[in-house]
């Protein structure tokens, strides 16, 4: 069994009809968003999809939403990769939106409860810069060499 490290995160839904995330599995670390409304995407169109969540992050934490792992094979993607939630993005109008793009060239229906995206909760550490004229003697060599 993971041991996983948990923790009480305040969470407030828009619809009480869409379930609360879960983590589908024991092992999983994210947990599912859904889509609070039907979406229509026309060929390569983006649209943000309301998640139905306003979510506390935790002090010193920042939630990660990112695509699940098969939404691709549905012709969708995360228009922007990834998105960062911020400790203090949780006012009664910060709904946590999902960028969807539909990268195929034929409509794409998303429906409401649909699972969209997946969140991921991760502690921060924020750089304090020391400023060098070089950090070592050698390089490794870039852009995927290690010669």
């Amino acid at each position: 069994m993971v041991a996983f490290r948990r923790m009480k995160i305040r969470i407030s839904r828009i619809d009480k009809d869409l379930p609360l995330p879960e983590y589908k599995t024991e092992g999983a670390v994210a947990f599912d968003f859904y889509s609070r409304t039907d979406i229509s995407l026309a060929p390569h169109e983006k649209k943000i999809a309301p998640s139905n969540f306003i979510i506390e992050v935790p002090k010193g934490h920042a939630l990660i939403v990112a695509a699940r792992s098969g939404t691709p094979k549905k012709g969708i993607m995360l228009a922007n990769n990834i998105g960062i939630i911020d400790e203090d993005y949780h006012g009664p109008e910060d709904e946590i939106g999902i960028w969807v793009w539909n990268m195929t060239d034929a409509p794409i229906e998303i429906t409401r409860g649909d699972r969209i995206a997946q969140g991921l909760i991760v502690p921060i550490i924020r750089a304090e810069w020391e400023e060098v004229a070089q950090i070592k003697e050698s390089s490794r060599g870039g852009f995927g060499t290690t010669g």
